[in-house]
């Protein structure tokens, strides 16, 4: 098997934003019903599904995609967006285990090359450590 092409993006590799927006989907069904993770997400629906919305346009543009989340929302502000949600290593780790999940769902659905899962999931982990701001 063959390196893959430094140029193509994991954007174009999977197809897109619909891939996105299905690991999205994936990953709010998890948090629908993740007695954890449900309580740090908004009560309105309308502001669910934006939550949702925003997650997989900032996803689709950190992978390579159009600039659309930032265009609309500025920059991403990662933990400054996120800082008054108290996270520990509880919810740290049933976030990216729902996301991990996620992502294995729809790499396997949607045929996503190999190797994709693991870039996905090493920024996942990153992402996740990076959002902790409460003690153990």
């Amino acid at each position: 098997m063959s390196a893959p092409d430094p140029q193509v993006t994991v954007f174009e590799t999977v197809g897109g934003q619909p891939f996105f927006d299905r690991l999205c989907r994936r990953f709010y069904e998890r948090v629908d019903v993740d007695p954890v993770l449900r309580p740090l997400y908004p009560d309105d629906a309308e502001a669910y599904e934006a939550s949702e919305r925003w997650l997989a346009l900032f996803l689709g543009q950190y992978w390579g995609g159009p600039g659309t989340y930032s265009e609309t929302r500025g920059h991403p502000r990662l933990r400054m967006r996120h800082a008054g949600f108290l996270v520990g290593r509880r919810e740290r780790d049933a976030w990216y285990d729902a996301m991990a999940a996620a992502v294995a769902d729809t790499c396997a659905s949607s045929g996503a090359p190999e190797g994709v899962a693991d870039q996905l999931l090493g920024y996942f982990a990153m992402a996740a450590d990076h959002l902790q701001n409460a003690p153990q």
